[in-house]
């Protein structure tokens, strides 16, 4: 047989507490001498009051319990707006509506403390520029911030659900942690630091990886060492050159006063000439490395894309180059540091391709929220990519090794950057530059006083 409920067991139990005394009351009415209307209209009376208060006593209990899961129930629901009503300290159920509330203020305020703590974490982590990615125990997707959709050129709405071999994730989600890794995303190829890290939620275990690049600040550093080297170099230099051209020219000026041997006059003086030109090339070697330690800050201003790449493209006469058109863009940009940047870039092409007997291709094209310049030679390419941007290293006669660090130095002066490869499949090598399609914010290493 099923068992009775709690409020069917309550109102049994009040029926049968008022059954002895209604059973004797009315055993003595009806063997009374009583009129029989007046039996009847009393034994009515005593039945409706004794099964109405049996009723309304169970009533008074199921009631109270009903209103306790209502309000548990909003607060599994997670709405913590409904309270319990008639909590008075009178009595045990009025202590216990009054706990109820008080627990149910405790979350709400717990609630909207979670709620305010993880919008300040979303907004934390969708502001900082490093990747951050999270993943379930199925290798999915389940968090990405800003700069990780910026990393792999796609919104989080594509990103959510991928697995990692999927997004070409797999290798930074292998190994040792943290680690440096050289790796090619969709966006942008460099050095990264890759952390690791383990979390869980809903009781289930994810995967935290977090990707910083720092091929920046290593050449943010890189940058600072050079430079203080050149300085060091150009005192020292030019504390020994200037003396050496003044002996120089006054041994030149006593030569000519005085009467010595005409082949010995002419050695001397062919000697002295010697030191003196030698005395200039070291002088703008000197002035030439010096141009890149005090590399102005860039002043933006609109640049139309076609025509500053047509423009510099003409310049070149030594070859003919050929201009890809790309979209109708506009950049902000300083016009005479990156037309100074593309002739850089195109004459080396041109240097490259003379050797071969190659061409010269330069293109542009959007990709993201970026521009990109590229521009391809058929030389004989790079023997080591990553010596091109080393201050003082060149492979071509009578070159001084700044130009390439020069044109590296504008792209990131201008929020971008500049790569060199070797073309695959070649022959020759492509420079590629990309800048932003928005004002870029100067570097704090560019001083806006520096002189040129």
């Amino acid at each position: 047989m099923k068992p009775l409920g709690l409020e069917r067991r309550v109102r049994l139990y009040a029926w049968l507490a008022g059954l002895p005394g209604s059973a004797a009351f009315l055993f003595v009415l009806w063997r009374g001498t009583a009129e029989p209307g007046t039996r009847w209209s009393v034994t009515v009376l005593i039945v409706v009051f004794w099964l109405g208060f049996a009723a309304a006593s169970g009533g008074l209990v199921t009631f109270p319990l009903r209103t306790l899961s209502n309000v548990l129930g909003a607060i599994r629901e997670g709405d913590f707006s409904i309270r319990a009503r008639g909590s008075r300290r009178e009595g045990s159920l009025g202590e216990v509506f009054i706990e109820l509330n008080a627990l149910v203020d405790d979350l709400h305020e717990q609630r909207l403390a979670a709620m305010e703590a993880g919008a300040l974490l979303q907004a934390v982590i969708d502001e900082i520029d490093v990747a951050v990615f999270s993943f379930d125990d199925a290798g999915r997707l389940r968090l990405v911030n800003r700069a990780g959709e910026r990393l792999l050129a796609r919104a989080e709405e594509q990103l959510l659900g991928w697995s990692a071999a999927d997004l070409d994730l797999t290798e930074c989600l292998e190994g040792e942690t943290p680690r440096i890794v050289s790796k090619t995303f969709p966006e942008k190829t460099g050095r990264w630091e890759i952390r690791r890290g383990v979390f869980r939620q809903q009781g289930r275990p994810h995967r935290l990886l977090v990707i910083s690049d720092i091929s920046r600040a290593l050449r943010n550093e890189e940058r600072q060492t050079w430079r203080r080297l050149i300085r060091i170099m150009g005192h020292e230099l030019n504390n020994s050159l200037a003396p050496l051209k003044s002996v120089a020219e006054s041994l030149d000026s006593l030569l000519s006063r005085s009467r010595l041997p005409e082949e010995l006059r002419e050695d001397v003086t062919a000697g002295l000439v010697l030191i003196a030109s030698r005395a200039d090339a070291l002088s703008r070697f000197v002035d030439g490395y010096a141009r890149l330690a005090k590399l102005p800050a860039p002043r933006p201003a609109p640049l139309d894309v076609g025509d500053w790449i047509r423009r510099v493209a003409g310049l070149e006469q030594r070859l003919t180059v050929q201009v890809i058109e790309g979209p109708a863009l506009c950049i902000e940009g300083d016009a005479a540091q990156l037309e100074q940047l593309l002739i850089n870039l195109i004459r080396n092409a041109a240097d490259a391709s003379l050797e071969t007997g190659g061409q010269i291709v330069v293109g542009w094209r959007k990709s993201g929220g970026a521009l990109e310049v590229f521009v391809r030679d058929e030389g004989p390419g790079l023997s080591n990519p990553a010596n091109a941007f080393i201050p003082f290293f060149t492979t071509k006669p009578g070159g001084s090794g700044i130009g390439l660090v020069l044109c590296r130095e504008i792209a990131e002066a201008h929020g971008g950057s500049l790569a060199l490869e070797n073309r695959q499949p070649g022959p020759g090598a492509e420079a590629l530059l990309r800048l932003p399609l928005r004002s870029p914010a100067v570097p704090a290493s560019h001083s806006p006083d520096a002189i040129p």
